[in-house]
């Protein structure tokens, strides 16, 4: 199915505001010391490309625990609510590439596989769960397109329905086409974003409640537009879930949304890539909801590092922590104790102790050595 959606603009104001919830509900989970820690990396499929690691969220230490092959370049994961499933991209660029279910023995701290499905879009390099947890979609780089799959009754996946964009972006390089490159539910599940690197959209599709097959409302979707050139890559909601903020990998900008009633408006543009390396990677926000991440490659890799007005929601950048080569995605502990980055090039998962009044990094030294990781999960230990 191809799609050609009409544009709402949302407009870059830097330095308006908006009115904000100031009395924020901050929510600081993880009583329990040990996670489990899953990887998932640029693997060939006869590779452990994803792993499991016990990591102890109050001394930063991980241990190894088990490692599954059988996937070529599993390099994005997301567990089921309970733990029990993983889904993981086959990130190939061809007709190879793959989604793939998981079932985890949290006991053992094993994973097998229970099913394979083509997306039919190459590259797939983001994958989550519906709200309902009886979809799975995946973001498809090199193919335009997000891929929806129903699941089975034992979580396996049914064949998708591939969804195709078109259009283009000013860099004639990296936006020749639509990349899909990320696929999120809003925090109060009415909507999904769909970042497109490539056109500089995100693509925005209600969800669909009425039991007519459908996950996705495919008639009302609509495109919010961002500055030409920005290469739209993650977002993240702060707990309230009333703010967004969204990573941009060419203009290296986190851009400020408000979030209510289903409709997002930009309200503040800040720079977290000051080198113009245009290769900034991911966003998150610490527990508490105080302070926001975000990852820059290719030039002075490291993270941003961003406090949070209590106020309305917008950033202030109070610091800049250097990382191993090539920081892709990152994790906060739940205890907001730590920040672990995925170091691709450095082959390296790093250990940073998080300052909870200021927000800044320190490096404790602790490292997990595996090849080209990138996705790094926590699931709960039983």
């Amino acid at each position: 199915m191809k799609l050609v959606g009409v544009c709402m603009a949302a407009m870059i104001l830097a330095g308006s505001s908006c009115t904000g919830n100031a009395n924020r509900t901050k929510t600081v989970t993880g009583n329990t010391d040990s996670l489990y820690l899953l990887v998932g990396s640029y693997a060939r499929a006869q590779e452990e490309g994803i792993r499991v690691y016990v990591f102890n969220q109050e001394t930063g230490k991980g241990t190894f625990r088990s490692g599954l092959s059988g996937i070529s370049n599993p390099s994005f994961l997301t567990p089921s609510a309970d733990g029990s499933r993983v889904y993981a991209v086959g990130e190939d660029e061809g007709v190879s590439s793959t989604a793939n279910a998981l079932s985890f023995d949290r006991a053992k701290g094993t994973l097998s596989l229970i099913n394979s499905q083509p997306t039919n879009g190459g590259a797939p390099c983001n994958i989550t769960l519906s709200p309902k947890e009886d979809y799975v979609l995946t973001a498809n780089y090199m193919g335009g397109s997000i891929t929806v799959f129903p699941l089975g009754n034992r979580g396996e996946l049914l064949a998708g329905d591939t969804l195709t964009f078109t259009g283009s972006g000013p860099d004639k390089e990296r936006q020749a086409q639509p990349h899909l490159h990320s696929v999120l539910f809003t925090p109060d599940n009415r909507l999904l974003l769909a970042n497109d690197l490539g056109t500089d959209c995100i693509h925005v599709f209600p969800v669909n409640n009425k039991k007519n097959g459908n996950l996705l409302n495919r008639t009302e979707f609509y495109d919010v537009r961002l500055v030409p050139g920005a290469g739209p890559r993650h977002t993240c909601f702060a707990p309230d879930g009333k703010h967004a903020y969204l990573i941009t990998e060419l203009s290296g900008d986190v851009i400020v949304l408000s979030y209510d009633e289903m409709k997002l408006d930009t309200i503040q543009t800040i720079k977290a890539d000051t080198l113009a390396a245009r290769g900034s990677a991911d966003i998150h926000i610490s527990p508490d909801g105080d302070f926001v991440y975000a990852s820059n490659r290719l030039k002075g890799d490291g993270i941003a590092i961003f406090s949070v007005s209590s106020e309305d929601g917008t950033l202030e950048k109070v610091g800049y922590q250097p990382t191993g080569v090539h920081p892709r995605n990152f994790v906060i502990t739940p205890n907001g104790k730590y920040l672990l980055v995925a170091c691709r090039d450095t082959n390296e998962i790093q250990v940073f102790a998080r300052d909870a009044e200021t927000g800044l990094l320190k490096d404790t030294g602790e490292k997990i050595e595996m090849s080209k990781p990138v996705c790094l999960k926590f699931v709960p230990m039983e």
